[in-house]
């Protein structure tokens, strides 16, 4: 998979400057200048509203400048990537104390540019796409394999490294960690409530208490899973989002 380029905003009072790094930015591979700003207040917006990876950033703006804006920053999530772009070069004990990855002086030369870019790639971390959602899982059956949808999984018991899948009157294992397995699984459709068990929602039939004081959820079938102390919260939100929707 491609990389996706750079999302850049421009931070700088003084228009020739903005259109300069533009020009430069535009020469570079997966790089996009999604906007500019000519004060920090006006950047905070942007930042609201697109997000985006890096700024390249002046040092004298009216109001705010822009070690203090970087300041600001480092109490936002995601924090955006931060290069200095400024005519001074005695800023750069402060630039650096605000983590800036790069510090550039004015006029920027593209080669220095891309350098200080290859920088904000290398100190960025990388993003892994979550894993599919899942609608089918193979299983060892005897001497073969045999798909089974998920649509039909009434619960999920941990059995050591396994995984039993509970399918009607059947069930299979599979080498899989709960954790694993809970990642893939679609949220709306199935709910942990144990630390070795996951049930598909429409099957629990009702919850209660057994006499002693122990939580469990009964499915239609009457199997009965205890329901642990940390996945309660989740279970009862469950039934109140069910009682509104009915």
């Amino acid at each position: 998979m491609a990389e996706p380029p750079l999302k850049v905003v421009i931070v700088d009072d003084e228009p020739l400057a903005v259109e300069r790094l533009t020009m430069l930015c535009a020469k570079l591979d997966r790089i996009a200048v999604i906007g500019s700003a000519g004060d920090g207040q006006s950047a905070l917006e942007m930042l609201d509203r697109c997000a985006p990876d890096l700024l390249l950033l002046d040092i004298a703006m009216p109001r705010v400048d822009g070690v203090s804006f970087a300041r600001i920053l480092e109490h936002r999530t995601p924090r955006p990537s931060v290069i200095f772009v400024t005519a001074y070069d005695h800023y750069a004990v402060d630039a650096f104390d605000v983590s800036a990855v790069d510090y550039l002086l004015k006029p920027v030369a593209a080669e220095r540019l891309e350098r200080a870019i290859a920088r904000v790639r290398d100190t960025r971390p990388s993003v892994t796409p979550p894993p599919s959602e899942l609608d089918q899982l193979w299983v060892p059956h005897r001497s073969e394999m045999i798909r089974i949808p998920v649509a039909g999984i009434d619960r999920v018991e941990a059995e050591r490294d396994y995984m039993r899948l509970h399918v009607g009157a059947r069930s299979h294992l599979i080498h899989m960690t709960i954790a694993e397995l809970e990642q893939r699984l679609n949220p709306a459709a199935f709910l942990r409530v144990h630390r070795s068990a996951i049930v598909r929602t429409d099957r629990i039939a009702r919850i209660g208490k057994d006499n002693a004081g122990n939580w469990f959820a009964e499915l239609v079938d009457g199997h009965r899973l205890r329901v642990g102390r940390t996945y309660r919260a989740r279970l009862k939100a469950l039934v109140r989002r069910e009682a509104v929707n009915r």
